[in-house]
């Protein structure tokens, strides 16, 4: 069950993000718009209160319950970098705004770029981790149970570092734009 409702709140955030800057961009009401993408953030409580009810019924904690804590950190953290990024290429396609700015390929402003996308993961792992905590904490003494939660906060911590690896090598060593790419800009 809560795999089948993490799958209907991704499938709704698409939906809900389409119709919104559908109804923003070519329907030409930006409130109801900006109402529409306001209910994103409510696909995650409902997937948070059913997670909850799920376990307080007796539930045995299992990798749906890690998957779902894993989803709402990194949908909370990534959700509204990804409206605002869909956002901008809405605007430049249907509302004549200048086309929004690509990240940054090379060098330190790269390295910051990819330190702030860092700085998301981290924010969404310790969402993802907190909550797995407190399962944790709701679930009891049962060492099958905790051990279940735990190891999906192993996850997001392996995820979380490997992202940081990731991160550091840009800043360490820094991509080099080919020679004469300044004359093209």
């Amino acid at each position: 069950m809560i795999v089948t409702l993490i799958v209907i709140c991704e499938v709704g955030f698409w939906a809900l993000l389409a119709i919104g800057l559908a109804v923003r961009y070519l329907l030409k009401m930006r409130r109801t718009s900006v109402a529409l993408l306001l209910c994103e953030p409510l696909l995650e409580v409902v997937l948070l209160i059913v997670t909850a009810v799920d376990l307080r019924n007796g539930a045995r904690p299992s990798w749906e319950h890690g998957l779902a804590a894993l989803y709402i950190g990194f949908t909370l953290a990534y959700g509204h970098y990804t409206i605002t990024w869909l956002d901008g290429h809405a605007a430049h396609r249907f509302a004549g705004a200048p086309r929004p700015a690509k990240p940054p390929k090379y060098g330190m402003p790269r390295a910051r770029h990819e330190g702030k996308l860092l700085l998301r993961s981290l924010l969404g792992g310790a969402v993802a981790c907190g909550l797995l905590q407190l399962a944790i904490w709701y679930v009891g003494n049962a060492p099958d149970a905790r051990q279940q939660l735990q190891l999906w906060q192993l996850v997001v911590l392996r995820t979380v570092g490997i992202h940081a690896v990731i991160a550091v090598t840009y800043l360490l060593w820094p991509k080099k734009a080919p020679v004469g790419a300044a004359e093209k800009r």
